[in-house]
């Protein structure tokens, strides 16, 4: 599955849930696809490190170690806007079997390269572009199929249980992708991977797609140029983009940079920080619902940043295992917090008629943020060090806080109606 917008595009926090946060669950259909999710991510997460650390074996460059998270990420520059317009327009079933067989063949494709010792640095980058390429196609068909694998009133908590799955996935992934790494390398971790789709694969065949009312027709350009219409003349719309995007570029470095701070510690302890990461993310949807209610959504935003910030800058100088673990885990509770403010107004910032191609410009500025700000800060930690990299990071970060002043992100909830019509 595609890590930036499983990560960056479900909400760990929603307004007014009416059902149970367990109610989604009760739904075969849901409970069938949560499962194999779960499973997808775990082993993206895997991937993700496995990429990470076979580049600080290929290469002792940060820029090089920094491009492998741009490579992953670039895609979205080139084809997230039709994706989004194919979504809203095409049968999104055969969308995701298509998206996810192609992130089997780029993955398995890579594994075998590996564990035969043909790989490079600039092979590893292909097939990690590849694999990104798949992921962006994906992720706004991904995003719309959850009104139609669950019922109405349990939509709203079925989009949190996702977020909840996906950080699950993120604590327990990249352990046992450090693990696989240190016992038999990342080629098994890139197979592994591979294998990891074929739940969603399977829920996919299975499944028989409700009857879909068709709101947009004629050409993808056209559909296209209609989003891009609808974000000029929408105020709501350009202060997420905006914030989306300043924050992204930013705050990257910490991820793209983790590879080259957890060297000393082995592959088992960069899977560790990572999971540790994650952990915090898990612990940071727990709490977000209490700070929401004594917070403003800009407050809330602006602490979080401010905590994160701090992560940034004491990654690149702490050196004791325990406390970098620390760092990472309080670093993961922010992340969580800004991106679920971020994640909930993308998700109600439109009608349903335009949500995937508005969520294809939200990851439009999260994911190209990422890509330019991971090739920046490796060439930046390059030239000055790791630790000055992101101190830098981290200065960028609290001058974003600026940005609120004049693009604060909107409260006004739209119902996250079905976009099916079913019978």
């Amino acid at each position: 599955m595609a890590e930036a917008s499983k990560t960056s595009t479900m909400p760990a926090v929603l307004p007014r849930q009416a059902a149970s946060a367990l109610a989604p669950l009760r739904e075969p259909l849901f409970r069938s696809l949560w499962v194999a999710a779960v499973i997808s991510y775990t082993g993206t997460w895997m991937q993700n490190v496995g990429a990470g650390w076979l580049m600080t074996q290929l290469s002792t460059s940060p820029f090089m170690v920094g491009l492998v998270q741009a490579a992953a990420t670039v895609p979205v520059f080139l084809v997230i806007l039709p994706a989004g317009a194919l979504a809203d327009m095409m049968d999104r079933r055969r969308l995701l079997l298509f998206t996810q067989w192609w992130m089997v063949l780029a993955s398995a494709t890579l594994g075998v390269l590996t564990l035969t010792s043909y790989v490079s640095p600039w092979v590893l980058l292909a097939f990690t572009f590849l694999l990104g390429l798949g992921s962006v196609m994906n992720d706004p068909a991904w995003q719309a199929i959850t009104p139609e694998v669950v019922c109405g009133e349990n939509h709203a908590a079925a989009v949190a249980l996702n977020s909840a799955g996906f950080n699950v996935a993120r604590a327990a992934g990249p352990a046992l992708g450090g693990l696989v790494i240190a016992t038999a390398g990342s080629g098994l971790a890139f197979l592994l991977n591979a294998a990891s789709f074929f739940g969603v694969i399977v829920f996919l065949y299975r499944w028989k797609r409700p009857h879909v009312e068709r709101v947009e027709t004629g050409r993808v350009l056209d559909a296209i140029r209609a989003g891009i219409g609808h974000v000029k003349e929408s105020p709501t719309v350009k202060s997420v983009l905006i914030r989306t995007g300043v924050f992204s570029v930013a705050a990257v470095a910490l991820l793209a940079l983790l590879p080259v701070v957890a060297r000393p510690f082995g592959s088992t302890g960069f899977g560790a920080l990572l999971g540790c990461f994650g952990l915090g993310a898990l612990a940071g949807a727990a709490v977000l619902p209490h700070l929401r209610r004594s917070l403003s959504v800009d407050g809330l935003v602006a602490f979080a940043i401010v905590l994160f910030a701090g992560a940034t800058f004491a990654a690149g100088r702490m050196h004791v295992f325990p406390l970098l673990c620390l760092v990472l885990f309080t670093g993961g509770i922010a992340w969580i917090g800004i991106l679920a403010c971020l994640n909930l107004a993308a998700q109600t910032m439109s009608p349903p008629f335009l949500r995937a191609r508005a969520l294809s410009m939200y990851l439009l500025a999260l994911q190209g943020g990422m890509a330019i700000g991971s090739a920046a800060w490796g060439a930046l930690a390059a030239r000055v060090g790791v630790p000055s990299a992101l101190m830098v990071a981290a200065l960028a970060l609290l001058a974003g806080l600026l940005s609120i002043r004049r693009h604060r992100l909107s409260a006004a909830e739209l119902e996250l109606a079905p976009a099916v019509v079913r019978d």
